[in-house]
């Protein structure tokens, strides 16, 4: 019987990744920085991402990931727009049922505040945990194991729900089984590491027996 969920948040309890992408181009657009090929960055970190963009410099490579940062909060992530609407009935639901509820992102804690803020959640919600408060990201399962952790679940009795295989890899990693909710906007993704893959987000509601 399940006892827990832990769901990452981008791609999962918010549509974020496309405007993620379209964000930072624009950014990089505008620093007139030209990028030479293209990467998936869904489910990845801060770090990880401008290593990538900017490989064998890391003066401006420091330059423009601070200057990134500057951009974002001008130009901050919508999540009144990006929510999946499933999410607040859902989280209901799970509360209703008993079900301890944690969200583990690698995103920022300020983020995920305004997402649960956004998705009306807050009150919901019985842990978060930030990347950015780890010492490894994932796919390194060190963010689901405090989770279970601080919800007093073990990984037979909890389960994930991610979208990334970077995200998918860290939950299995912790002995999790995991929910990966196939991506939107045509994006490919291999969440083929999943114990299944949803459609939609409610049907997590199938899997907790």
């Amino acid at each position: 019987m399940v006892k827990g969920i832990i769901f990452d948040m981008d791609g999962v309890l918010a549509d974020t990744e496309l405007f993620y992408q379209r964000r930072r181009e624009k950014f990089l657009e505008e620093m007139q920085y030209v990028r030479t090929e293209d990467h998936d960055f869904v489910g990845s970190n801060e770090k990880a991402i401008w290593e990538t963009i900017v490989p064998d410099d890391p003066v401006l490579r420091k330059k423009l990931m601070m200057g990134y940062r500057e951009y974002r909060e001008h130009h901050p992530e919508p999540y009144e727009e990006l929510v999946n609407p499933q999410v607040h009935p859902l989280f209901q639901e799970l509360r209703r049922r008993g079900i301890r509820i944690g969200i583990a992102s690698s995103s920022d804690r300020e983020s995920i505040g305004r997402m649960m803020q956004a998705a009306d959640i807050t009150e919901l919600t019985d842990y978060v945990i930030s990347g950015l408060e780890c010492s490894a990201h994932k796919p390194d399962p060190e963010i689901y194991l405090r989770a279970m952790e601080a919800l007093g679940l073990s990984a037979e009795d909890a389960i994930a729900v991610e979208d990334s295989p970077t995200g998918i890899q860290a939950a299995l990693r912790a002995g999790l089984k995991v929910c990966a909710l196939r991506p939107g906007h045509g994006m490919k993704m291999d969440q083929s590491a999943a114990t299944v893959v949803m459609t939609e987000l409610r049907e997590v509601l199938n899997w907790i027996n």
